[in-house]
C-alpha cells in the first residue's frame, strides 16, 4: 500500500510539472474578472472574531467564491499578505509596503492569476500619493498617514496583449488628499508608456460616488484642487453601468453595523471596456473584514 501511494504522488507530481496547454482566444478580446478588497489589516484591536486568524479562513472562501483574474487588496500587513500568498497559490503577487517601501506597513498589493497572466518586469511599481511620489513614507497633502498606489502591467497570454492594473487606497480623512491624489494618478496613468492599452483602476478610494475625486476619475467636471477640472481620459466607473440608478449597497460596512456604511470601493476601467457584470460581494457571519469586496466583469475589445 505504501508503494502505490507513493507512485501516486509521484505521478501527481509529474503532472504538476509538465508544461500546461494556455488557451488561446481567437476574437483577442481580453475578458476577465476585477476584484477589489479592503481586508483590514491585522491588529490587536480586533477581538474574537474579528482577529485576523478568525478571519483568514473566510477571506480565502470569499475569495474563490469570486475567482478573480485580478484582484487588488488594501490593508494588507506583510504578515496577512504572506498567509495569503500561502493560501492562493495559483495568484502571483505584487506589491510592498507603505512606510518605507519595503515590509513596513500597509500594501495596496495586487494579486493575478499565474496560468492567465504574465509580469512585465520593465513596467510597475509603487508611488505615493503625495508632492514626492517617489519618496517612501511621504504623506504632504494634510493626510496624516502615507497613502500609495501600486501598478503593473500584464500581458494577458490568451492574446498576447497587454494592460495595466492599479490598486490605491486612499486617505480616510482629509479631502484634500483625496483631490490630489485623484489628479496624480490621472496624470500618472496618461504618462503610461503605451497609452493604446487598457487600464483597470481598483482600490479603496475612502470616498463616495459623488465625491470630486471619484467624479474626476469618472471625467466628469467639477472643482477639485480648487479649480474647475475635467480628465478628458476619465474612466467608466463599472458599478454605475450595471446599475445606473439607486442607492449603491454599502461596501464599507463597519462589521454590519446598521446605522452606518458607504460605497467606497471603486472599480473603474479605460473607455471602450464591456461591462458584463459588477457588484458588491456580500459576506455572511463572521464577516472577513469590515469591507465588503467589490467585482466586475469586463471585457476589452
Amino acid at each position: 500500500m505504501v508503494v502505490l501511494l507513493l507512485d501516486a504522488g509521484c505521478r501527481r507530481q509529474e503532472e504538476a510539472d509538465l508544461p500546461k496547454a494556455i488557451p488561446v482566444r481567437e476574437d483577442g478580446k481580453i475578458e476577465l474578472i476585477a476584484s477589489s478588497f479592503n481586508i483590514r489589516n491585522e491588529n490587536n484591536r480586533d477581538p474574537g472574531e474579528r482577529a485576523w486568524t478568525r478571519r483568514v479562513g473566510n477571506a480565502v472562501r470569499l475569495i474563490r467564491r469570486m475567482e478573480p483574474d485580478v484582484m487588488g487588496m488594501q490593508e494588507l500587513t506583510h504578515g496577512q499578505a504572506a498567509d495569503l500568498r500561502a493560501s492562493l497559490p495559483d495568484y502571483e503577487f505584487f506589491g510592498i509596503g507603505r512606510e518605507d517601501g519595503k515590509k513596513q506597513g500597509e500594501y495596496a498589493a495586487i494579486f493575478f492569476r499565474r496560468d492567465r497572466f504574465t509580469v512585465d518586469r520593465a513596467e510597475g511599481g509603487t508611488f505615493w500619493l503625495s508632492a514626492t511620489p517617489e519618496k517612501a513614507g511621504s504623506a504632504t497633502w494634510g493626510n496624516t498617514l502615507p497613502r500609495i498606489a501600486t501598478w503593473v502591467r500584464l500581458l494577458d497570454l490568451a492574446t498576447g496583449r497587454g494592460f495595466y492594473v492599479m490598486n490605491t487606497h486612499f486617505d480616510h480623512r482629509h479631502q484634500g488628499s483625496r483631490e490630489e491624489a485623484a489628479l496624480l494618478i490621472a496624470r500618472r496613468l496618461d504618462a503610461r508608456r503605451r497609452p493604446d492599452e487598457p487600464v483597470v483602476l481598483l482600490g479603496d478610494f475612502n470616498a463616495v460616488e459623488t465625491n470630486p475625486a471619484i467624479n474626476y476619475l469618472g471625467g466628469k467636471p467639477g472643482d477639485i484642487a480648487g479649480g474647475q477640472r475635467r480628465w478628458t481620459h476619465g474612466m467608466i466607473d463599472t458599478f454605475r453601468v450595471m446599475h445606473p440608478t439607486g442607492v449603491s449597497p454599502k461596501s464599507l460596512h463597519l462589521w454590519g453595523r446598521k446605522d452606518a456604511g458607504w460605497k467606497v470601493d471603486h472599480i473603474f476601467v479605460s473607455k471602450g471596456a464591456r461591462v458584463m457584470a459588477a457588484d458588491v460581494v456580500m459576506d455572511a457571519l463572521p464577516f472577513s473584514s469590515d469591507h465588503f469586496p467589490v467585482t466586475s466583469r469586463v471585457i476589452f475589445p
